[in-house]
């Protein structure tokens, strides 16, 4: 997989995957497999324009400014659970990502809000997705179930992501999908592991689809290559450490 290697806020030398997107060509994705070594490095065009629209209002100054709204749905991993239960919301992915956000757009008012929950995989997420995530109206909708997802499958787990996109692009909502974290319980570098399994899908489900991709997954899955032990990434064997949601949210920040 092609990675950049960049100095990021944190002051940390970090190779970053390119953030894997959904203008992925049926031929090139036959190709690929859905593999992490398909590296697309541009945005699909409605995402792109959206982005474009979003950033723009970052920089916009009071009065014509308003809130930009950003939810973050899944499990656990967005929730902020690390060891035995504990919550640690001011590590988590969503809360860094909100804090380098305000820093390099003083201007803006944004709200996170985290509606993950503990446990739960797609299928469950996929029943509240309207009463609790779109009824917040957002903009911008981040999407993370695939560990727990291991539990129904693919198959199930494929139609409720894809119910959820529905929903979300029918009310005007930007979807994006995001691979998951790992588990070191597998074998990261194997792509034939369920999680792994499950990581293709969510990539083959952006393209179907045309939303963006973070491949956290692949990301991770480099780190291991380059010769990192996945374990300094995690809090427990299913839960990143404050280190592995840095890698979470740098990949996060790459969408514009």
């Amino acid at each position: 997989m092609m990675v950049a290697c960049a100095v990021r806020q944190w002051g940390l030398v970090t190779c970053l995957a390119v953030v894997m997107v959904a203008q992925i060509q049926a031929a090139d994705a036959d190709q690929a497999g859905g593999d992490s070594s398909a590296v697309v490095r541009r945005l699909p065009a409605s995402s792109q324009q959206f982005f474009d629209r979003f950033e723009s209002e970052l920089t916009t100054k009071w009065p014509k400014n308003r809130t930009m709204n950003i939810v973050f749905h899944g499990h656990s991993v967005p929730a902020g659970y690390f060891r035995d239960g504990r919550v640690h919301t001011f590590d988590a992915y969503p809360t860094l990502y909100h804090q380098q956000l305000c820093q390099q757009y003083p201007l803006a008012l944004i709200d996170v809000g985290v509606t993950a929950i503990g446990g739960e995989h797609s299928v469950q997420g996929a029943k509240r997705f309207a009463e609790d995530v779109l009824a917040r109206r957002p903009d911008l909708v981040f999407i993370d179930y695939g560990l727990n997802d291991r539990r129904v499958g693919l198959d199930a787990a494929g139609n409720a992501w894809r119910q959820m996109i529905r929903a979300g692009q029918a009310a005007g909502v930007q979807v994006v999908l995001l691979t998951p974290t790992p588990d070191s319980h597998e074998e990261i570098t194997d792509d034939h592991t369920p999680l792994s399994l499950h990581a293709k899908q969510i990539r083959q489900i952006g393209t179907e689809w045309d939303v963006p991709v973070v491949d956290s997954y692949a990301a991770f899955q480099q780190l291991v290559i380059d010769g990192n032990d996945v374990n300094d990434y995690l809090s427990q064997p299913n839960h990143p450490n404050r280190e592995g949601h840095e890698v979470v949210t740098r990949l996060l920040l790459e969408l514009f």
